[in-house]
């Protein structure tokens, strides 16, 4: 066998869905060497590998843009409640009381049990303590953008903004330039930050070559408090004190007007789209079609298991085709492919990887997953796209690999306990729940 046939990991599938427009490569094989792809086409009759896999469909990982990895402690603790009274009147209350080092240490690790079953290979977090959190997603062999978060008023993890900027600059410093763990910073929303701290914020992002996450324009309340405020709605007003710019990436942006749209793509401001989250909250519908059609970066979101109440992409998948569609009385809206895009390379553009995720091409990164389509519901296939976002199932997944690496295959995650996990995170229940009563 010559050498360049030689892989350390193979994977073949009956469609390998590339992500280079809407191309199916029927009976496909994909070579992995040293973490990338090194080849992609019809399977080889000769070649060596550690490894082989098969399945059904091969595609790339699917990227989660906005979530809150740890709030899986607070899953249920909230439900059927406004944004403004769920955040308000239990979500920062639970926040000040319980979160911790500890919870840390104990949630993320069963939020990353969750996502790599589910096929997630990148996901962008915003929350506290990421410094706690990031040697946990190293271990797992996830690939992440962790923002620590920050408003104007103390947080868990800080005594206030100064004291939160100078922890996410060290926690920046600390971690720039490892391949898959992607710092970043966190200002909560402009109802919580003020115009000073955006603009600290930027320049940081700036110095750093580091992203922005945040939640613009989510609810109605949060457009007439920013206009209350400051006589703009919230796009006009990030913009009009300089912070939008092509690091920011902005979850939610559900009430935003046309005029604001052209703000966001001509600014280059990726949106994290979290349809079941903002279902949940009514906080509205995020004009997708239009994000897509007028060329704004846009990616597919869980948001946090709070307001969801899971971490699965392929659930969210389906959920914001349908959603569309019926908002609009329009069955054409969300079509599957632009949907399974916004959940891949969609996805890695928000997040500035691109040109290293989000596609199965020679040189990429090798983050891909692999679904079975042997159970009941997953028969029989016409279209891999529409499959995928109108049948499939997080069940399906049968592995997930990041970097050439396989985190999880034949129901097992290689770089995790599942068990230690699951009774870590039993007991910090269990904590909560005997404080709560």
């Amino acid at each position: 066998v010559m050498s360049r046939n030689r892989f350390d990991l193979v994977i073949k599938a009956d469609y390998i869905l590339t992500l280079r427009g809407e191309e199916i490569l029927r009976e496909g094989m994909i070579g992995i060497r040293d973490g990338k792809i090194a080849y992609v086409g019809p399977r080889l009759e000769a070649y060596e590998a550690r490894e082989v896999l098969e399945g059904c469909i091969a595609m790339p990982g699917l990227v989660n843009t906005h979530t809150h990895a740890a709030m899986v402690a607070f899953r249920g603790m909230a439900d059927d409640l406004p944004l403004k009274e769920w955040l308000m009147e239990h979500i920062f209350p639970a926040e000040a009381k319980y979160v911790s080092p500890d919870l840390i240490r104990a949630a993320v690790p069963l939020a990353l049990c969750e996502m790599i079953r589910s096929g997630t290979t990148t996901f962008a977090d915003m929350y506290f303590f990421q410094w706690e959190a990031a040697p946990l997603v190293e271990r797992s062999g996830m690939r992440a953008v962790l923002a620590e978060g920050y408003a104007d008023f103390p947080t868990p993890s800080s005594k206030g903004p100064e004291d939160a900027l100078a922890k996410a600059e060290s926690f920046i410093q600390d971690w720039l330039g490892h391949p898959r763990i992607h710092p970043a910073l966190g200002p909560h929303a402009p109802y919580t930050t003020s115009p000073e701290l955006y603009q600290k914020s930027r320049a940081l992002a700036e110095r750093y070559g580091v992203l922005v996450l945040t939640h613009i324009a989510e609810t109605r309340w949060e457009v007439e408090e920013i206009r209350c405020r400051y006589g703009k709605t919230p796009a006009r007003h990030m913009d009009a004190i300089g912070v939008l710019f092509d690091r920011v990436v902005s979850a939610h942006s559900v009430h935003l007007d046309d005029e604001e749209i052209e703000i966001f793509r001509a600014r280059g401001v990726g949106v994290a789209h979290c349809p079941e989250s903002n279902m949940k909250l009514a906080s509205g519908v995020a004009p997708f079609d239009t994000y897509v059609r007028r060329g704004v970066k846009i990616g597919l979101a869980t948001d946090g298991a709070a307001s969801n109440n899971d971490l699965d992409m392929i659930g969210e998948m389906r959920s914001a085709a349908l959603l569309h569609k019926v908002h609009y009385l329009d069955p054409t809206k969300a079509r599957a492919f632009d949907v399974v895009r916004a959940a891949t390379l969609g996805g890695a553009e928000v997040l500035g990887l691109a040109d290293r995720i989000g596609s199965i091409e020679v040189g990429k990164e090798a983050d891909l997953i692999l679904l079975d389509c042997h159970a009941p519901h997953a028969m029989p296939i016409f279209n891999p796209f529409s499959h995928l976002v109108y049948a499939a199932k997080a069940g399906d997944v049968q592995a997930t690999v990041v970097e050439g690496k396989v985190l999880y295959a034949h129901g097992e995650i290689r770089t995790l306990d599942e068990e230690k996990v699951i009774r870590a995170f039993a007991s910090l229940v269990q904590k909560i729940s005997s404080a709560r009563s």
